[in-house]
């Protein structure tokens, strides 16, 4: 999910200065608005092709390779007919929100609007709403800010992770590779270590403050990517099993589990804008996106059935860790991982793009750079971080034993709710903690640090390779933010935009139901995910304290 544009501000135009006579002219008449769809573009902008390539390159990306196991979460059947249906409404929002910004751009003279600032002057067009229009380009940001820092904390763990697979299975590698043996791993360095490695080298990639001078590295990234997809496609297809006894349908349970990944897959709404008024002719623009996003609809329905198909219930949170143990599959890694590299400063330009510029206003000119810098080497140890915070909280609930913290009217509620005082294990509703118990344990002061250290210490870990919660990271950074920018915003900003101008009842009433779908994806995904990932946590815990007794 990557693009070397900037997603923020869009392309750099240069504002027009009005003559009197066009100033004259109504800007809601059609000749007006048309010129300035027009003129949006210029000679210097993108070909239909070039904005094709983009497009493809901003939906596919880390997010494709936890589709197989999204799909074992739905179902062999009903898995592909969602991720049919999520593209379907995915394009159709986007769409929604170029609309909404042709219209409000030409209605206030503006040759280009961001997320953010289309939000905010939509709004502008209701009247109870028009105090509070700010806080729109601000939430929009704020979303901006979160999903793009989590897919750099996706990045960060996913290279120390890969690099320690590889390294750690070297003496256990071979030539052959037809077999579906997943690599043997030898246990050596803290996975942090390796991070600890890397640090230095991401925050010299966010030094690069103009991605023009990434774009030849950019290009090689899309290239051995692409090889690594095709090699993967490769493999899935030579294994496929026969016959194929998978559940056509998933739990009801892990449902949501599913809608959170494939959002996250799908969340390429933010290069939607900058794209569309970056190119030679806009008017062609809807061409290109349903072209681009029906190929990447078709790879992510083909890829996630195929890859449960070949590895069924042993598929695991990233295809990759599935590949076999031998030389060319751990080469893929590896080409996988540059790409991943080369990306991360990608994705880290937006929220950069949204915090460094009021910082950098407030300070005297010569403090500018260190400033700049500061910030970026800030947001990188930001994603990087997990193990500071982890080692401050250390594990310190199963220390000295299940009752150590345990003290105030708070914490035995947290026995009531949480304990079994008979076998003295979690209480649990199915596989997960009960509402009840999740609540009270937010409240409760010894676990405060507990949940906080899960969900800071997980978030950089989505595409990590000892830690079993990838499928849970991917759902919540996609539940959370994807949600939120993919479904819930662009109908919402089409009723207020045209709601003055006799926006059909059937559009209100098919806009309210997809904000609807993925406000209910928003919180059962949400909340589905922080439960398993602290149930998960707290069952590892368990482990280790009676192996530690044992």
């Amino acid at each position: 999910m990557a693009s070397d544009i900037n997603y923020q501000d869009g392309p750099v135009f240069s504002r027009r200065q009005e003559s009197p006579a066009e100033d004259e002219e109504p800007v809601h008449s059609p000749t007006r608005r048309q010129d300035e769809y027009e003129r949006i573009g210029g000679r210097s902008g993108s070909s239909s092709f070039q904005t094709l390539i983009h497009l493809l390159k901003g939906n596919i990306g880390t997010g494709l390779l936890g589709l197989p196991l999204a799909v074992k979460n739905a179902g062999l059947v009903m898995g592909p007919l969602s991720l049919l249906v999520m593209g379907i409404i995915a394009v159709h929002c986007m769409n929604i929100l170029v609309k909404c910004s042709h219209h409000l751009s030409a209605k206030l003279g503006k040759p280009f609007l961001s997320y953010g600032e289309a939000v905010e002057y939509g709004m502008e067009n209701v009247s109870w709403l028009r105090n509070y229009s700010r806080w729109g380009s601000r939430v929009v940001n704020l979303f901006l800010i979160i999903t793009q820092l989590g897919f750099c904390c996706v990045y960060f763990v996913f290279l120390s992770d890969n690099i320690k697979q590889v390294i750690e299975a070297a003496n256990g590698t071979t030539m052959n590779c037809n077999t579906n043996q997943t690599a043997v791993i030898v246990p050596s360095y803290d996975s942090r270590l390796y991070m600890l490695f890397i640090l230095p080298f991401i925050i010299l990639l966010v030094f690069t403050r103009n991605l023009k001078f990434l774009a030849p590295f950019s290009f090689l990234a899309n290239l051995v990517m692409s090889a690594s997809l095709i090699l993967i496609y490769y493999f899935c297809l030579t294994h496929i099993p026969n016959p194929v006894n998978l559940p056509k349908v998933g739990k009801a349970k892990d449902y949501p589990l599913f809608f959170g990944t494939a959002i996250f897959a799908f969340e390429g709404i933010g290069v939607v804008l900058p794209l569309e008024n970056k190119m030679q002719k806009p008017k062609k623009f809807s061409m290109v996106l349903y072209l681009g996003m029906g190929i990447v609809t078709m790879l992510y329905i083909s890829l996630g059935t195929i890859g449960y198909i070949t590895f069924g219930d042993q598929i695991k949170g990233s295809i990759t860790l599935n590949l076999p143990d031998c030389w060319m599959y751990q080469i893929v890694k590896l080409l996988y991982s540059f790409g991943i590299y080369i990306t991360y400063a990608l994705q880290f330009y937006v929220p950069a793009e949204i915090l460094i510029p009021p910082a950098v206003a407030r300070v005297d000119p010569r403090w500018e750079l260190l400033v700049d810098l500061s910030i970026r080497v800030g947001l990188v140890i930001l994603t990087w971080g997990r193990q500071v915070f982890s080692y401050l909280s250390a594990d310190r609930f199963m220390t000295n034993g299940y009752e150590a913290h345990h003290s105030g009217v708070i914490c035995k509620l947290h026995d009531w709710f949480c304990r079994d005082t008979v076998i003295g294990e979690e209480k649990r509703s199915g596989d997960s903690v009960t509402w009840q118990c999740f609540v009270v344990r937010l409240l409760c002061c010894g676990q405060i640090f507990k949940v906080a250290n899960t969900l800071v210490r997980f978030c950089p870990g989505a595409l990590a390779i000892l830690i079993p919660e990838l499928d849970l990271v991917i759902s919540l950074v996609g539940s959370v933010s994807s949600s939120a920018l993919a479904l819930i915003l662009p109908p919402l900003l089409q009723i207020i935009t045209f709601h003055s101008e006799g926006l059909p009842a059937w559009a209100v009433l098919k806009n309210i139901l997809i904000s609807v779908v993925g406000l209910v994806g928003f919180v059962a995904g949400t909340y589905i995910s922080i439960v398993e990932i602290i149930s998960r946590q707290h069952g590892k815990q368990i482990d280790a304290y009676f192996q530690e007794k044992t």
